[in-house]
């Protein structure tokens, strides 16, 4: 018989601000995230705009001899661990030493690094590279680091599934504790590749908006003129409990997660099915987990990449789940203010779930002026709602086919 798992801490480090409170206040005011890259000199890319966090102190965080060692998206995940075990106010114990796990995901790990040392080795030979390159560019550095910092002694596990891998993490976290093996997870995303390779390389898939006139519109899932993501850093982490530990010690339950689907669209590399079918599948298959039927359902934080072809199907799979259901639902991106932070963008907007379902407000899409003709549900345009919801869910799908969903009810 599975356990019940609650959310008691959540942590977020974005392009809105650092810290949950700064950045939930910036989504719900509709503000957004993005605008001309400053990290390097974008004047030869096709996108020359991003999300890119802003004000963080790494020091605040690391002693400064460390930080050199540490690839930004290590420290962005540090980070928001970090602020998310100070908010759930769990601490370790010898009794729950072993018990506590991290679970996260990344989709690429440390580019940046690899791109500044690959030069390194081309210019001043193998002798200059750093013993600390390799540790800096493993994908799993979040989750050992994090465990290192709190001496959590639990499972210890990465996801590297694409744009799916917040998800799954979370997801994975779940079923850990809902299964026994262990009792508190600290799970989430966490990325930063906002860099002259992968900006190139996206770009050359014809992935990313190209509206670098107007970077704050540049986002606009669902809406007719979108012409691909924008590209995002930051880390999204949560505090995961089984449910009896967490009220034995007076913890505030932000949400219960109750649901947890994967599936893969087995199609292409990059592009989903033309009618969404792995999304549906995998939108099912958490709700079968979660022992709801579709009208149980009250909202959809959406992966809205603002992709022509993203945005479409996720439309499509979510009408065949849910069908008359679906215009019923209300919808949001939050892609469309924090741009797509890639395998972080499901663990941050995994925290967004919980806290609409615990504040009762839904971030808007921005951007929705001209709806796509094909995109014909309730996104929330403009601006957010306030709206008492009992049960939600984040949609993840990454490149490779790979889908994530989640589901979270609220707790009372």
């Amino acid at each position: 018989m599975k356990r019940r798992v609650v959310v008691t801490g959540i942590g977020l480090v974005t392009p809105l601000g650092i810290g949950t409170e700064q950045t939930w206040q910036a989504l719900i005011r509709g503000q957004s995230g993005i605008g001309p890259i400053s990290r390097f000199d974008a004047s030869d890319q096709a996108s020359q705009i991003a999300a890119e966090v802003k004000g963080f102190d790494p020091e605040a965080w690391f002693e400064k001899k460390q930080v050199k060692n540490l690839d930004l998206f290590v420290q962005y995940a540090v980070a928001a661990a970090d602020l998310a075990w100070k908010s759930s106010g769990l601490s370790i114990t010898d009794d729950n030493i072993n018990r506590v796990g991290v679970i996260t995901g990344c989709g690429m790990g440390g580019l940046p690094t690899i791109e500044e040392y690959h030069g390194v080795l081309l210019n001043k030979g193998p002798r200059k590279i750093t013993p600390f390159f390799i540790p800096r560019v493993i994908p799993n550095m979040p989750s050992g680091h994090i465990s290192m910092r709190l001496g959590c002694k639990g499972p210890n596990l990465c996801m590297t599934t694409a744009c799916a891998a917040g998800t799954h993490a979370v997801g994975e976290a779940f079923r850990h504790i809902a299964y026994g093996d262990c009792d508190a997870a600290v799970t989430g995303g966490a990325e930063s590749v906002i860099c002259p390779l992968a900006v190139g390389g996206f770009s050359a898939m014809k992935a990313l908006s190209t509206r670098n006139d107007d970077p704050t519109a540049a986002s606009r899932p669902f809406d007719r003129d979108r012409d691909g993501f924008v590209i995002s850093e930051g880390a999204g982490m949560m505090v995961l409990e089984e449910l009896e530990a967490a009220k034995r010690r007076g913890a505030t339950i932000y949400a219960e997660i109750v649901g947890y689907g994967q599936s893969s669209d087995a199609y292409h590399i990059a592009a989903p099915p033309e009618d969404g079918e792995g999304a549906a599948r995998c939108m099912a298959a958490a709700l079968r987990d979660a022992g709801l039927n579709p009208e149980n359902i009250d909202y959809i934080n959406a992966h809205g990449t603002s992709t022509p072809l993203n945005d479409k199907c996720e439309t499509l799979a979510i009408k065949t789940v849910f069908g008359d259901h679906a215009y019923k639902l209300a919808i949001s991106s939050t892609k469309s203010m924090t741009g797509h932070m890639l395998g972080a963008a499901g663990g941050i907007e995994a925290a967004f779930t919980v806290l609409s379902l615990y504040h009762g407000l839904l971030p808007p899409t921005a951007n929705l002026h001209t709806p796509d003709p094909d995109c014909d549900l309730n996104y929330v345009p403009l601006v957010a709602r306030e709206q008492k919801i009992t049960t939600a869910m984040s949609n993840s799908f990454g490149f490779g086919g790979t889908n994530g969903v989640v589901v979270f009810r609220r707790f009372a």
